[in-house]
């Protein structure tokens, strides 16, 4: 953080800066012109759902948006490609029958379409 002050003074910082985050899942149908995403607190923390929505009482964040993804686009077979997050290969994932995951290169992540969608927010 920086603050201004006389020379030879230490500034005084009321309070220190607290860092919040948010995770943006998304998929992108580019010859659909089409996208879905989910935006969450956590990435892969198991989350409690209220009563009704068709999931598991307790589901993980990424559970949560393959079965969104799965549900919006439920007339196709879907290839979602993820990169190497640890919520993208958890052993508790449950991958709906219309999805499979191709995972990207490592560090490559301008071959994923999704990326493109970040540069432009």
């Amino acid at each position: 953080m920086k603050a201004w002050c006389p020379s030879g003074v230490r500034p005084l910082v009321a309070k220190q800066r607290v860092r919040e985050y948010i995770y943006a899942y998304a998929a992108v149908a580019p010859e659909l012109g089409q996208m879905t995403a989910l935006v969450l607190p956590y990435a892969n923390t198991p989350i409690r759902k209220l009563a009704g929505g068709g999931f598991p009482r307790q589901t993980s964040a990424m559970n949560l948006f393959l079965q969104q993804v799965s549900v919006e686009f439920a007339n196709y077979f879907i290839v979602m490609q993820v990169d190497g997050a640890a919520w993208h290969r958890s052993q508790e994932l449950v991958i709906p029958e219309n999805i499979r995951l191709l995972f990207q290169p490592a560090h490559s992540p301008e071959v994923n379409p999704v990326e493109h969608v970040w540069e432009e927010i």
